[in-house]
Order: C-alpha cells, then structure tokens, then sequence
C-alpha cells in the first residue's frame, strides 16, 4: 500500500527551480521502474524524471508549462500492490489524510485554494496562486483572465497560458498619433514590419532559443564590451599536433583536437592573470581561487550550449582531452547533467571550426571575459633569423578576446591575450605523452 512522491530533484547549485514542460505519463498510467515519467527544463538544461519503481501513477499535482521548486512533489506513484479507487473522491486531494501526509504543505495549500470561488477566473477557468501573482504583477484583469483560453486540465490557465497572453498584448501594434508640435513629449519605439502571405516563413523560437537570445541580451547590457585581437604563429603546434595524434588515438583511445590544447594555455594565463577570473557583484569583484573552462558547443539543433571542464588547471593535456572529448559528446547527445554546464570561471569558443578567421565574442555572464578562437591558415610571414629577416609560410591564428571593462582595462586584457599567445607559440613540442 506504499504511495510513493515523485520530486523535483536538486540539479546544482543555483539552480532552484524547473519548469515542466510535459507529462510523459497520464493519471492512471503503469510505469515502469526507470521509465520516464515527465521532462522538465531548466535555465541550463532539460531533463527528465524517471519513476523510482514499478506502479500506477495516482495523481499529477502541476500541469504542463507550470514552474515548480527543487524538492516539490510533482506526481504521486502507487506501487503495484496499491490499487487505484475506481470512483474519483468527492473530497479535495488535501483532505485525505493518508495523501495529505504526502503532500509539501506549499503543495497541499495550492490545491486546497485552488478548489476556492477565487481562484476561478470570472468564466470559470481555474486559476493557481502563480498565474493570479503573475497577472497582478502585469496589471491584468479579471476580465482579461477570462478572455485566457486555459490549455491544462479543465480548461485550466497555466503558467504558459498566460506568459503567452503577455507576449502577444506587448506585440500587438499600437497607434502613435503625431503632434504638429516639433517637442517629442514620449520616446518613439521601433517600429517592427509585420511580414505574412506565402513568401515568408515563420518560424517559433525554441526554448533553447529564447534562452540564449536572453542571455546575449542581458550581457550586452549588463557588460561594457571591448574586444582585443593578436596573431598567433601557431606553426611549430600545428606541426606537434599532426606527428603525435595517432600515436595518441592509439595509446589513449581518444582524438587529440586543438581544443584541450586552447583550454591548457588559457589555463596557464589565468593563473597568471587572476583578476581576468574574476565576476562582479554590484561594487564587489570575486575573485576566483579555482580555474573552470567553459567551451562553447554548437548543437545539432543550430543551438548553442557551454560544458564546463572543472579544474582545468589541475588537469595534465591527457586529462583535459578526455573531459573535452566526453563532454561535448555528450552535449551533442543532450545527455548533460546540470552540473556540467555551470561554474565556469572563463569560457573559451571556437570559431575556426566553422572556418572564420576572427570575431567579437559575447561575454557568458557572470564572467568577465571570453576568448574566441579563429581558424588557422597558412599566411606569408615575416622570420626572424640570426641573419637577417626573411619570408616564409607559416600557420597563423587570430585570437579575439571580448572583456568587461567595469574592471578590465585594456592593459589588463592585451596583456592577458598575449600571454595565451606566448603560450601557444612556446609550446613545448619535446614534451612526452
């Protein structure tokens, strides 16, 4: 007769809720042990919850799009020797008692409101106590709540129901009138062109989507950005690289990239630049005593995510390629923990695999600075010799380094920049793997 909660699982740090974003199961439904009962999706990454055992689920305490806090019961699982009750209980869920004691009272007090006159909207739709303070905090209505068509249960508005409402109402177009006085009493907003008919496509932004268009946003406005580039010879690194991979492949079993290569030299720069690994709160600068490397990864959806390589200053290059090879494997295959993409002290990103020779990265917050990584070509440059200057075909790289100058200056940041160039042409192609 076991009932057993399903929760909302602690993800890492900073994290502290998740939004669901679909059941996988219905009320009633048999699970199996291990098989997925809903997704869930937070500001980092989406996951789902699998149930802790075999048995029938009993109920499903939120609805789809609603936000929920790390340790909330979402839904509770009767195990296989509990049988459901064919006639649903006349009584509120939070008056059972043998539920009750089941039930966060955060939980168990929404659903009792919930089955209150207030918390219907004027036509009858259900309303949660989040919808309600998210509608009082945009000054909408009760007769506006009511023109909401609820897509959860029973017509239910959701968290997702009325966010959209929001969208739409700040989209729509409004009319400015122009007075035939030159004094302008109100800023003029942008004035956006409306595209339809059979030669456009319109496409909706996915979560991922939004989530990152926000993110680049709030940086550029929280950051004052300017970028920093130098050339880098990367001739005797390339020429390293190329000798020892396949002895590398055949001794570690992993593909030796440039990448764990960037992420050594940065590492080494940040120790001995340690006010680049820092963040900033309000007047405060937080220095970090710890070196984690985010890299930017592109996804096979056209999105973007950044694993992070923990201690990555502690690590040998074997050490790094193996993390480096194992995350962004798995990035690709969605299968990242929480944990994995947060916590990073610095983020690297690399555009020469896409074949751009340069460009100005946008700083990933709460960090103060990003290096972009261009592809190597081959160039005609200037050798200096013993005798004399001459001109040779070298394999030359521009790394671009955005920085956030609230508290790095450009002699900070040039001499950082040219540190991880020094490091990356002074690598040491003598050394053993």
């Amino acid at each position: 007769m076991a009932k057993i909660e399903i929760m909302i699982p602690a993800m890492g740090e900073g994290i502290t809720e998740a939004n669901i974003t679909q059941f996988l199961k219905k009320e009633g439904d048999f699970v199996e042990e291990e098989e997925s009962i809903l997704e869930i999706a937070t500001d980092k990454v989406d996951s789902e919850i699998p149930a802790p055992q075999s048995g029938k689920i009993a109920k499903l305490l939120f609805s789809e799009g609603e936000t929920a806090q790390v340790g909330d019961v979402v839904a509770i699982l009767l195990t296989e020797e509990e049988e459901l009750s064919e006639e649903p209980s006349a009584e509120p869920l939070d008056a059972i008692p043998e539920v009750k004691k089941q039930i966060p009272k955060k939980i168990a007090k929404e659903i009792s409101v919930e089955l209150t006159p207030n918390n219907k909207t004027e036509s009858g739709a259900f309303i949660s106590p989040l919808v309600r303070t998210i509608a009082q905090k945009e000054n909408i209505s009760s007769e506006e709540l009511s023109l909401i068509k609820g897509s959860g249960e029973n017509k239910r508005i959701t968290k997702k129901d009325i966010l959209k409402y929001i969208e739409n109402k700040k989209s729509e177009p409004t009319i400015q009138t122009i007075s035939a006085s030159p004094k302008i009493s109100t800023p003029i907003s942008p004035i956006q062109a409306s595209y339809s008919g059979d030669n456009v496509e319109i496409i909706e932004m996915d979560r991922m989507r939004k989530l990152i268009a926000n993110y680049m946003l709030s940086s550029k406005q929280i950051s004052p950005h300017v970028t920093s580039f130098i050339d880098v010879d990367v001739t005797a690194l390339v020429q390293w690289r190329n000798k020892i991979k396949d002895e590398f492949l055949k001794k570690e079993g992993q593909k030796l990239t440039f990448t764990p290569i960037f992420v050594e030299a940065v590492s080494k720069a940040l120790k001995d630049y340690p006010m680049v690994n820092v963040s900033v709160d309000g007047d405060k600068i937080i220095r970090k005593k710890f070196i984690n490397i985010g890299m930017a990864t592109a996804l096979p959806s056209g999105n973007l995510i950044v694993p992070v390589i923990k201690s990555a200053d502690e690590k040998n290059l074997v050490g790094i390629t193996k993390t480096v090879n194992d995350l962004a494997n798995r990035a690709r295959q969605n299968k990242l923990t929480p944990n994995e993409i947060q916590g990073s002290t610095f983020t690297i990103t690399n555009l020469g695999a896409f074949g751009s020779t340069t460009g100005t990265p946008i700083i990933n917050q709460p960090e103060v600075a990003i290096l972009a990584i261009g592809a190597i070509k081959k160039k005609p440059a200037v050798i200096e010799i013993p005798h004399g200057d001459t001109i040779g075909i070298r394999n030359i790289m521009v790394l671009s380094l955005s920085y956030d100058h609230r508290v790095v200056d450009g002699a900070l940041g040039g001499m950082f920049l040219k540190r991880i160039a020094e490091n990356l042409e002074n690598f040491d192609t003598n050394r053993n793997i």
